[in-house]
């Protein structure tokens, strides 16, 4: 099927019209007052037809003054009706506002500041005779940036499918990660950093306490995120403060899930804390009352890079916050990645890999594999320098997919329950073919907010965001992706070997070739 051109004429309009969830002003019910914790929110008509929307309603107090680098608080009581019709102040962080592959509808751009700690719930407003399955997103963003304000994390079409979707905003870079002796001295839980992630278990015992006040069920909460927030559902799901908050998981493309590369990243806490105090230094703060009397901007770009002592903001297994430990029992999970996602083609976060020559990439798999590198190189073989950048990618998506098959085979141990996916829908954009099927590209499918950035979408890319969102909602609902009318996709089974083909003609797929994962993991045993 040819692809649709960029808006150009009337009746292409038209065709688009058909084609994505075009925003609403009005619903059919208007959104009730309900009544939190803390006082009574009124919310505003969703993008959907028959979706409320309760925008920017906060879950902790402001992290500023002395709250700054602590565990978060309570939020304030308020008295009357709160008007929850816009989107909260997102958190501290510099603002790119479109960093290719990444437009404008993927990134942050609303305002930022301190006083962040709120969060988004959307629910049909025709509620149902049982409560619904509620659906928590996680931002992504490497912990320095991310908002649950960005255009693609829309909630309603999610919601329209009979779910309450809750998007939060958590603390990243600095102020969401940062390590320093004192810190450590004056916490009750012994340790510091994880801010990010202690407002993340915050966020959602304020689900726990208040989403059946807007028809949800507290005991069928799914956690779902991407890339940073898929590392952040990782590191849920092995924190002690979290559990019994959530019954299912979704990592989506989150380095910590899929390469293992995530959860010891962070260093230890000594480490964490020696970092802290080099940063304090090169900002001329003594202790922990300078640093608490700096401005904000001093802790995002440009001001943070003062002195090249920029603290690590990765989640830290430090035992109190996230167990270093795996825990023997752990919620059923769906994790998986885009075809052209991290590492699947040697480039960095959705870039494309820089031309290489025949030569390097044979000095490349002399360098990474060894004695093994001819075999490797007659399973991916390339004549010319043509062929290399097709090796390569075929090389990437094995070894990330057979990574994710051996990371199944353990997890399912824990979890009872765990399904993978492969997303490979490449999203139609002809001025940028390079970015193929990039990081965070599947977003917008699983949300059903396809259409909010300017690219030659298809009829094909509705169908595949309809059978997604789909997945998603019946894995939050029950624990099973499946349902009428949908290829069937089956869990993680041993020697199976397979992982669900999500894009134009979905379906399981085997990870790798036989030959290909017998090499591949032979080379990831230890």
């Amino acid at each position: 099927m040819p692809s649709i051109p960029l808006l150009r004429s009337g009746a292409l309009v038209f065709v688009l019209a058909a084609l994505i969830v075009v925003p609403r002003a009005h619903e059919d019910v208007p959104p009730r007052v309900v009544k939190t914790t803390h006082g009574q929110v009124a919310g505003t008509a969703g993008s959907v037809a028959g979706v409320s929307a309760y925008l920017g309603i906060p879950y902790a107090a402001a992290p500023v003054g002395a709250w700054r680098w602590r565990e978060p608080q309570p939020a304030p009581a308020w008295s009357g009706v709160r008007q929850a019709t816009d989107f909260g102040t997102s958190c501290m962080q510099a603002q790119a506002r479109s960093r290719l592959p990444w437009t404008e509808e993927y990134m942050t751009q609303n305002a930022v500041g301190e006083d962040c700690l709120n969060l988004n719930v959307w629910t049909p407003a025709r509620r149902g005779t049982r409560p619904a399955a509620v659906m928590v997103w996680i931002y992504g963003g490497g912990f320095n940036e991310g908002s649950s304000a960005v255009s693609v994390y829309d909630g309603a079409p999610l919601a329209a499918r009979g779910v309450v979707v809750v998007s939060l905003n958590y603390r990243v870079g600095v102020l969401g990660g940062l390590a320093h002796p004192e810190l450590t001295k004056e916490s009750p839980l012994g340790v510091s950093g994880n801010y990010g992630i202690l407002d993340q278990v915050a966020a959602l015992r304020w689900v726990r306490d208040n989403i059946a006040a807007f028809g949800g069920d507290p005991a069928n909460v799914t956690i779902f995120g991407q890339s940073a927030g898929g590392v952040s559902v990782a590191m849920l799901m092995r924190s002690p403060m979290a559990q019994g908050l959530f019954a299912r998981a979704i990592g989506m493309a989150g380095p910590g899930l899929i390469s293992g590369s995530g959860p010891g990243r962070g260093g230890s806490l000594a480490d964490r804390e020696a970092a802290g105090v080099k940063f304090a230094a090169a900002h001329g703060a003594a202790g922990l009352a300078d640093l608490r009397a700096l401005p904000a901007a001093t802790f995002i770009a440009p001001a943070v890079s003062k002195g090249n002592a920029v603290p690590p903001a990765w989640p830290l297994m430090d035992g109190r916050v996230i167990a270093i430990e795996e825990p023997a029992s752990q919620v059923p999970v769906m994790v998986g990645f885009t075809a052209d996602d991290i590492g699947t083609n040697g480039g960095g976060l959705g870039g494309p890999a820089p031309q290489a020559t025949l030569e390097a990439w044979k000095a490349d798999a002399e360098k990474a594999w060894g004695a093994q590198a001819q075999a490797f190189l007659a399973l991916y073989p390339a004549a010319s320098d043509a062929d290399v950048a097709a090796a390569r990618k075929a090389a990437g998506r094995d070894r990330t997919r057979v990574t994710m098959d051996r990371w199944a085979a353990s997890q399912v141990k824990s979890s009872r329950t765990v399904y993978t996916y492969y997303f490979d829908r490449v999203t139609p954009w002809p001025e940028h073919p390079e970015f193929g099927a990039h990081h965070t590209s599947e977003v917008p499918y699983a949300f059903g907010t396809i259409g909010r950035g300017k690219r030659a979408w298809e009829p094909i890319d509705r169908t595949v965001s309809d059978r997604m969102s789909r997945y998603f909602v019946n894995f939050a609902k029950t624990g099973n992706p499946n349902g009428a009318g949908l290829p069937q996709w089956p869990a993680w089974a041993p020697s199976a070997h397979t992982t669900m083909r999500l894009g134009e003609q979905p379906g399981p797929m085997p990870v790798a070739t036989p030959e290909r994962r017998a090499f591949l993991e032979k080379a990831m045993t230890p």
